[in-house]
């Protein structure tokens, strides 16, 4: 894979200028038909389709206070930096506000910003070994306009081949999670660039963290990534006036309830969890939560769970269901019900069938009521002691508590470092210097 081929650390930065007029390659290219990724289809626009044009964005007649040309990046190599965004940009179903934007023709979506960024979890219209600090007249521009960002890669020069000419390029990601690469200058075939130092990649990403916990190192817990999906889009059909739109499918995570979710006829086979209260495919950035939650074992529960009929008998919230309802699901869907576990082991509600209580039976109700009182004293006699021990700790600083706990603080917790010959190619992020970077360890796309 060219992922394996990868360099050291280096560092990045920016200039002002851009434009420059690209040139029509000598083989155009016709409209391209949808292309199904499942969570995008993808269309691409030839250089003579009108509509070519019109997805460039020329940031030379934007507004020219939000058009920020970034100094660090347009004049360094394999930097990256964080971009604020002033809307909720959707991808892969989920909401992101801040976007990590690197030298390499890429924008980095994850949320936790390591040196492996070319992995996977990005949006790269053309990722490469480029090198804004080897021109002046390189720069990496963003524009945002509130409804809209805009990333141009203008006049960037590959490292190791810097007499190839230069590139200009940019990606727009709108609030509606539209996705749109276009192309001005490509100054030779995309499938030509070398990967020896760098990954060459076109599309999209994704992929979720999991957390494993080291039983041999005490709280030391490792991350790895999991990319679940990936779009790779046809480098053949990219050259100058060219653009490639993308529209997202839906997933699971736009329903927001429990009878919607397991009704959804779309491509993905969605569950509903009710602790989280999310529906989902379990793949997602939501993985390790639908795991630690159980939710897979609630699945085969859940279409019957939403079939539950609503009663009130004497005051009392009573719900019927047909089938097994597992644990509490019932609470999920229609609120309070009083629950008893049936002969098959599984919880369901009870039955407006079942004979009522008489009025001396639910006076024998009051050990619950006695059993509510002791829990309320026991949280409060915990909450006490919690309150004693923390106010001895701080006047005893030197005692073996005291010690104890500063032993164990978080600040004190040792940061698992990246695995040195991984072969990946080492991107930094611009912020001060001292700050430590979480360990990564890449798994194979599910």
């Amino acid at each position: 894979k060219a992922d394996s081929m990868y360099m050291k650390e280096q560092r990045l930065y920016f200039s002002k200028s851009f434009g420059a007029q690209g040139y029509i390659h000598p083989h155009s290219i016709i409209s391209l038909p949808d292309t199904d990724h499942n969570y995008y289809t993808s269309k691409t626009y030839g250089p003579t389709d009108p509509i070519s044009k019109d997805l460039w964005v020329n940031v030379d007649q934007m507004d020219k206070e939000k058009v920020k040309i970034h100094g660090i990046l347009s004049n360094t190599h394999r930097q990256a930096a964080r971009v604020n965004l002033s809307f909720d940009f959707p991808f892969y179903g989920h909401f992101l506000r801040d976007l990590t934007v690197a030298t390499g023709g890429f924008i980095y979506t994850g949320d936790v910003v390591h040196r492996m960024l070319t992995a996977t979890q990005y949006i790269a219209p053309l990722m490469a070994n480029f090198d804004p600090s080897v021109s002046r007249n390189s720069t990496v521009i963003y524009f945002d306009n509130g409804t809209a960002l805009v990333v141009q890669w203008d006049h960037v020069h590959l490292q190791d081949s810097y007499n190839l000419g230069s590139f200009t390029f940019q990606a727009t990601l709108h609030s509606d999670g539209r996705i749109v690469f276009a192309y001005k200058e490509i100054p030779i075939e995309v499938a030509q660039i070398s990967s020896v130092n760098h990954p060459v990649k076109v599309g999209l990403s994704d992929a979720f963290v999991v957390v494993h916990r080291i039983q041999q190192i005490p709280n030391v817990r490792r991350r790895t990534i999991y990319e679940y999906h990936r779009v790779e889009l046809t480098k053949t059909k990219i050259t100058n006036s060219t653009a490639v739109e993308m529209m997202p499918l839906p997933t699971c995570l736009q329903f927001t309830s429990c009878g919607s979710c397991i009704s959804s006829q779309i491509n993905f086979n969605c569950s509903w969890c009710h602790r989280l209260r999310r529906c989902s495919s379990g793949f997602d950035r939501h993985r390790q939560d639908w795991v630690d939650n159980s939710c897979p074992d609630e699945e085969k529960c859940s279409e019957s769970v939403c079939s539950i009929s609503k009663h009130l008998v004497d005051g009392l919230c009573q719900l019927f269901v047909h089938g097994c309802v597992c644990g509490w699901l019932c609470l999920e869907c229609l609120g309070l019900c009083v629950q008893e576990r049936d002969s098959k082991g599984c919880f369901g509600c009870v039955s407006p069938a079942m004979p009522k209580e008489s009025s001396a039976e639910r006076k024998g109700t009051h050990p619950l009521h006695t059993g509510l009182i002791l829990g309320i004293l026991m949280v409060m006699l915990i909450m006490a002691a919690t309150v004693l021990v923390t106010v001895y700790i701080y006047h005893h600083p030197t005692s073996a508590a005291s010690l104890f706990f500063i032993e164990r603080r978080p600040s004190r917790w040792p940061a698992m470092k990246f695995r040195r010959g991984s072969g990946h190619p080492a991107y930094a992020e611009v912020e001060p210097v001292g700050q430590e970077k979480e360990g990564f360890i890449e798994s194979e796309q599910c």
